[in-house]
């Protein structure tokens, strides 16, 4: 009895007994289903959120103050020159100078935790107020909803004007009233809101993003009495390839900005923005660890049916296998049918899990957008080669066991 006769009386004795193989089939189908489907839904969910922010900080960069309040740096413990945070008139000039090779942005943060009034009506001490320019929008990827951006003539005078999120226009405003044109109060002054940004939401229920106003970056500096504000550039570099180039032509225009001398370090830091790309990634990596192991549970289980059910078929064919071996049949071709049995069982299941695990998983990742149908080629090639696995690990025993039988005493079993 050769390996292709094993193989055929496998096919066949998995078509004799009809339901049991279904039956048997259906539990690995649920743990590869489970697995399949939570890894497909993961990458699915990922190319939408992917789809929806493609280019959105792809090609940033930061020139920020150097050290993480702006003023004395370390490194190893040694505590470096305590130099100036980047002021306005450094941040513009540098903008213009860079302005002939791309866009950037200078921003200033200036308050977390602010009331914000409109007659009788008030936020929370929540709302995050920061400065910006006409770029702030484009290089962030915000839309401006309502309304329209910052003109050059608010810009260039620091005007009382801004542009508020959907949480602040929600809280003071009813849904008859047009939040554009009127006033709101911060800090004590009176501005006016040109535009209204797109609702953006948040991770974990932060929708700090829509609490959030952005005045002119001008405006901003009038506001600082005590000279502590920070500003940041945000550049946006014309070709992806080249960040690192672009980066080195933005640090020697900041350098002759700040004034630094020729082999003196730099007094700034320039850093590559981490993409949201990057952290969806890191995001997604722990989702498939948790769902690799919830699959892999479920496959357990399914391993050990498969494996209780392959015992209970080497008892009713105790009779079968007493003849096979009295014909001739070695102990390890007596292993092999039983093995084939299995992994064949474990094909079945893994193939109608496999199709029904892309299926919730598209459907799933959907739900987060309109997309494309994906197929997770690497899940379905690791499917099947855990259908394999299981297979033989669940047919071992049940194998061994019958190959281990005395012909003599299973021709003689009822």
């Amino acid at each position: 009895m050769n390996l292709f006769e094993n193989i055929r009386e496998a096919l066949r004795s998995v078509k004799t007994n009809l339901l049991r193989t279904i039956l048997t089939g259906l539990i690995i189908a649920v743990g590869i289903t489970s697995l399949v489907g939570m890894l497909t839904a993961i990458d699915a969910m990922k190319a939408q959120i992917e789809e929806s922010l493609s280019g959105f900080g792809s090609n940033n960069f930061t020139i920020r103050s150097k050290g993480v309040s702006g003023g004395r740096a370390t490194t190893s413990g040694i505590v470096e020159k305590n130099y100036p945070p980047v002021s306005y008139r450094e941040a513009v000039n540098f903008q213009d100078r860079y302005e002939a090779r791309g866009l950037s942005t200078v921003t200033t943060f200036v308050g977390g935790a602010v009331e914000v009034k409109r007659k009788s009506k008030k936020t929370n001490p929540n709302s995050r107020i920061t400065g910006g320019d006409e770029n702030y929008f484009l290089i962030n990827g915000i839309k401006v909803e309502k309304g329209r951006s910052f003109s050059n003539v608010e810009l260039q005078y620091g005007n009382n004007v801004c542009v508020i999120g959907t949480e602040i226009a929600n809280a003071l405003f009813s849904k008859e009233e047009d939040p554009l044109n009127d006033f709101i109060s911060f800090f004590g002054r009176r501005y006016t809101i040109v535009g209204v940004m797109e609702k953006q939401g948040g991770v974990g229920g932060d929708t700090g993003a829509d609490r959030a106003i952005i005045i002119p970056v001008l405006n901003a500096k009038n506001l600082d009495r005590r000279g502590t504000f920070r500003y940041t550039i945000t550049v946006t570099a014309p070709d992806p390839l080249k960040m690192e180039y672009e980066m080195g032509h933005a640090t020697g225009i900041m350098r002759a900005v700040r004034g630094d001398g020729v082999g003196s370090e730099d007094s700034f830091e320039v850093a590559k923005s981490q993409t949201l790309g990057d952290r969806l990634e890191e995001i997604a990596g722990f989702l498939r660890i948790g769902g690799f192991g919830i699959g892999f549970i479920t496959l357990l289980g399914a391993a050990i049916g498969l494996m209780n059910i392959m015992l209970v078929s080497v008892t009713e064919r105790t009779r079968e296998i007493g003849i096979r071996k009295a014909l001739g049949a070695t102990p390890l071709r007596i292993r092999q049918q039983f093995l084939i049995e299995a992994i064949v069982i474990c094909i079945l299941g893994g193939i109608l899990g496999v199709v029904s695990g892309i299926s919730i998983g598209n459907l799933v990742g959907n739900l987060v957008g309109p997309g494309g149908f994906l197929i997770p080629w690497l899940w379905i090639i690791v499917a099947f080669c855990i259908c394999v696995l299981v297979g033989l690990l669940s047919g071992f025993i049940p194998a061994y066991k019958a190959s281990k039988l005395d012909p003599i005493e299973s021709l003689r079993y009822e």
